[in-house]
């Protein structure tokens, strides 16, 4: 086995030996299955004539046009779940400056950079797992509600499985824009810290204010939210875009590289300023 693997093999063990994946992915379970599910009977309900617009208070205006549904709802998996592949990889990584587990790790393997490379492999990997979790929240119990309302949930189109396909990567990538966060930023409260004000508060205020006008609309298909949900082709951000404001988001080969600009900025960043550093 090459000391590379030998590295990789390290990580996936300080990963899995701890309670933090796991909380992490039945919390993201629970949170994206409650929004989905939610979000699908709302507009299935409406769609179906189940449920009358201005009952639900959409002021007449309806649901989105048939066929657009079933990707708004399954694009939740990403669209509000990548804050925890974010967290992963953050707490991942600030949890060896906290806990000063990287004096053995270099210790064991000098080769710093090796350290990172696998740290990110590994974080990356795990973010596709937990992006196949959240599609089963999504996808699981969204298509179930849109079924139940005799709206085709579309579960037969190639579209929406190029969508799941997206999501997936999407969601690793997102644990690794959490490793460069981690490194970037070793504390571990500061980092928690950023990453919550920043996906909950921050981006969201961005996105919604970049909507105005063709200028700032453009400016912000490239916040790292937007870019994700260029890349999965769904979001429901769509929803609360201002008539006559054309939003289109970047294609999805564009956002994938945004975001991959972002975590390779967050980690290389990181790698020069706390990760060659003395950590005694």
């Amino acid at each position: 086995m090459t000391p590379f693997l030998r590295a990789i093999r390290a990580e996936f063990a300080k990963t899995l030996t701890t309670r933090m994946w796991w909380v992490l992915a039945a919390v993201m379970f629970g949170y994206i299955a409650l929004l989905a599910g939610g979000l699908a009977a709302l507009f299935a309900g409406i769609e179906s004539g189940a449920i009358s617009p201005d009952a639900a208070g959409t002021g007449g205006q309806g649901a989105p046009p048939l066929g657009s549904l079933p990707p708004l709802v399954y694009s939740f998996a990403s669209s509000v779940g990548y804050v925890f592949p974010v967290l992963l990889g953050a707490l991942s990584t600030t949890g060896e400056f906290r806990h000063q587990t990287l004096t053995p790790t270099f210790l064991a393997n000098p080769r710093r950079g090796q350290v990172l490379g696998a740290k990110t492999v590994t974080l990356f990997l795990a973010g596709a797992g937990f992006g196949v979790v959240a599609l089963l929240a999504s996808v699981g119990v969204g298509a179930l509600v849109i079924g139940a309302f005799g709206v085709d949930p579309l579960l037969g189109d190639s579209g929406t499985w190029a969508l799941i396909g997206r999501t997936v990567l999407a969601m690793a990538m997102w644990a690794g824009v959490g490793v460069g966060l981690g490194v970037l930023v070793p504390s571990q409260v500061a980092a928690v810290v950023i990453v919550l004000a920043f996906t909950q508060f921050v981006e969201p205020l961005l996105r919604f204010a970049s909507m105005f006008t063709e200028v700032t609309a453009g400016i912000g298909n490239y916040l790292p939210g937007a870019a994700s949900d260029a890349l999965v082709g769904a979001s429901f951000f769509t929803i609360a875009s201002p008539t006559g404001t054309s939003t289109a988001m970047l294609e999805w080969w564009q956002g994938g590289l945004v975001l991959l600009a972002y975590a390779v900025a967050a980690t290389v960043g990181g790698y020069f300023v706390s990760w060659k550093r003395d950590v005694t």
